[in-house]
C-alpha cells in the first residue's frame, strides 16, 4: 500500500479511473463538441488553460445563473469555482444583466467617457480609499499599466515580486526562485530576454530578504497580493505588512497591491479590511460582475507624479490603455455591480457561508486524521495537503499535488459540485445556500472515506 498525503494512493488511483469512466458515459454531447472543437481550436479549446481541468475532455456549459450552471448534457451543478473569481458574486447578477441590456440599446463603445464612469470612480475612491482611478480590460492589463506608471514616476526599472506570485499574464512577474536564485520561469512561452534583468523575487513573509532587495534604491514598485492565492493560499504573518510598507517608504519603492483574488476579503478588499496603504491598487475579474473590466487606483501623491510624468513626456503613444478600455458597456455593468451586488450585506452573507464550509472541511480532516489544513480569506476557502499552512511560495509549491487535486475535483464534479481546477480553491457567492455548502462537505467526506 502506497501512502501519499495521508491517503491510500492505490485506492485513489482506482477511484480516479472509475470517475473518468463515469464522466465519459454521462457526457456524450460534451464529448461530441470536444471532438468537433479539435478541428479548429488550438488544443481543442478557446483558451489552452481550459485543458487544465480534471476531465478526460472538456465539460461544455449551456447556461449559468447565480451559483449554478447546466451543461450541454442536461446535468446541473453547484458552482464553487465561479469563473476563478470572475463570477464571484454569482453568474449573471440581475442588476448587472439589466444594466447591460439597457446599455446595449445605447451603444457599446465610443472611446469617450460616460456619466457611469464618473459615478464608478467616485465609488471606487470611497470603497478602496485611493482618490484617483483608471480602467483596463483585465487585471493583467491593469498590472502592466500600473508597472509602467511606477517606472515612469520613479525613473527606476526594477520590479519586485514574491516567489510563486500570480498577477495575470504580465511578463515582468514570471520569475521564480530556484535554489534561492531568481530565474525566468521555464514554462513562459516565447520569452526572448532574461526577465531577471528587470525583476527581482523574494519569499513572501521574509522581511530581511525584502529589505535586501529594496536597499539599493533601484526598485520602482513592489507588486504583491496582500495574501498569496494562486500557488495555494499563503497568509501574511502578523506584523508583516506594516513592516513591509515601512520598508517600501524608506527606500522610495511604490507599493502596488493586486486584489483581484483577495477582493474576497470584503467590500474594500484586504486593503481596507487590514489597513494597508498602497500607492497603487489593482482589482479585476469580478468588479463588473463578470464583464471584462479592471480598475487601478492611485494615491493622491502618486497621481500627481503620474500626471507630471505624462506632461513631461514627448507627445505620442504612452503604451498605456487600449481603445476598448472603459467602454460604455463595462462602465454600466460596473456601476450596477458596485451599487447593487458587491454590497456589505452580500459579503457578510458570504463570510458566514465560507466559515461554515471551512468548519465542515476541518471537521472531516480531523475525523480522518489527515495531515491537511484549511485556509480562508473572507469568501475564499481552500484545503491544502499539509498539516501546517505554508508561509511562502516555496513551501506552498512543495505541497501541491496536481494528480491528487484532479482526483478530488473529478469526484466532486461527478456529484454536481465544481471547484477551481487550480489547487483546491472554493468560493461562495450571494446565491450559494447553506444546503449547497453542506452538500459539498458531505461529498468531500465521502471522497476521504473512499481513499483512506
Amino acid at each position: 500500500m502506497t501512502i501519499r498525503h495521508g491517503i491510500n494512493w492505490d485506492k485513489a488511483q482506482a477511484l480516479y479511473q472509475a470517475e473518468r469512466d463515469a464522466f465519459i458515459k454521462r457526457m456524450p454531447r460534451s464529448r461530441e463538441l470536444s471532438a468537433k472543437a479539435a478541428g479548429h481550436l488550438l488544443f481543442g479549446v478557446p483558451l489552452h488553460w481550459m485543458n487544465d481541468w480534471s476531465t478526460p475532455f472538456s465539460l461544455y456549459v449551456a447556461a449559468a445563473q447565480g451559483a449554478r450552471f447546466t451543461d450541454v448534457d442536461g446535468h446541473d451543478y453547484v458552482d464553487f469555482c465561479l469563473g476563478d473569481t470572475g463570477a464571484m458574486f454569482g453568474h449573471s447578477p440581475k442588476p448587472v444583466a439589466e444594466a447591460i441590456a439597457r446599455q446595449a440599446q445605447r451603444g457599446y463603445t465610443a472611446m469617450l467617457p460616460s456619466e457611469d464612469g464618473v459615478w464608478v470612480a467616485q465609488e471606487l475612491a470611497r470603497r478602496f480609499g485611493l482618490p484617483y482611478w483608471q480602467f483596463a480590460l483585465s487585471a493583467s492589463d491593469a498590472n502592466r499599466f500600473a508597472i509602467r506608471w511606477a517606472r515612469a514616476i520613479t525613473h527606476r526599472s526594477q520590479v519586485l515580486i514574491f516567489n510563486g506570485c500570480y498577477h495575470g499574464t504580465v511578463d515582468d512577474v514570471f520569475v521564480d526562485l530556484v535554489d534561492g536564485q531568481p530565474q525566468t520561469r521555464d514554462s513562459l512561452l516565447g520569452q526572448v530576454y532574461d526577465i531577471t534583468r528587470h525583476t527581482r523575487s523574494v519569499e513572501f513573509n521574509d522581511l530581511a530578504a525584502l529589505e535586501a532587495a529594496l536597499q539599493d534604491g533601484e526598485v520602482a514598485c513592489l507588486l504583491a497580493e496582500p495574501a498569496m492565492t494562486n500557488i495555494g493560499m499563503v497568509l501574511p504573518q502578523p506584523g508583516f505588512w506594516p513592516a513591509a510598507q515601512e520598508l517600501c517608504k524608506r527606500y522610495g519603492t511604490l507599493l502596488l497591491i493586486d486584489e483581484t483574488h483577495t477582493i474576497s476579503s470584503g467590500p474594500g478588499g484586504y486593503t481596507r479590511a487590514h489597513g494597508l496603504q498602497p500607492d497603487l491598487f489593482v482589482v479585476g475579474k469580478p468588479v463588473a460582475g463578470g464583464v471584462p473590466c479592471a480598475v487601478y487606483g492611485f494615491s493622491a501623491e502618486v497621481a500627481c507624479r503620474a500626471e507630471d510624468a505624462k506632461r513631461r513626456a514627448p507627445p505620442g503613444h504612452s503604451g498605456i490603455g487600449t481603445t476598448l478600455t472603459a467602454n460604455l458597456l463595462a462602465m454600466a455593468a460596473m456601476r450596477a455591480n458596485l451599487a447593487e451586488v458587491m454590497t456589505d450585506s452580500a459579503y457578510q452573507y458570504m463570510f458566514g457561508l465560507a466559515e461554515r464550509l471551512a468548519a465542515g472541511l476541518r471537521r472531516v480532516i480531523e475525523q480522518q486524521q489527515l495531515p491537511w489544513c484549511v485556509t480562508r480569506i473572507g469568501a475564499r476557502t481552500e484545503f491544502q495537503f499539509t498539516a501546517t499552512p505554508p508561509v511562502n511560495g516555496s513551501e506552498a509549491d512543495k505541497i501541491l499535488d496536481s494528480e491528487l487535486e484532479h482526483i478530488v475535483h473529478l469526484f466532486l464534479l461527478n456529484r454536481g459540485l465544481l471547484i477551481t481546477p487550480f489547487h483546491n480553491m472554493i468560493l461562495v457567492c450571494p446565491d450559494t445556500t447553506e444546503a449547497d455548502v453542506d452538500r459539498l462537505v458531505a461529498a468531500f467526506a465521502d471522497f476521504v472515506r473512499q481513499v483512506c
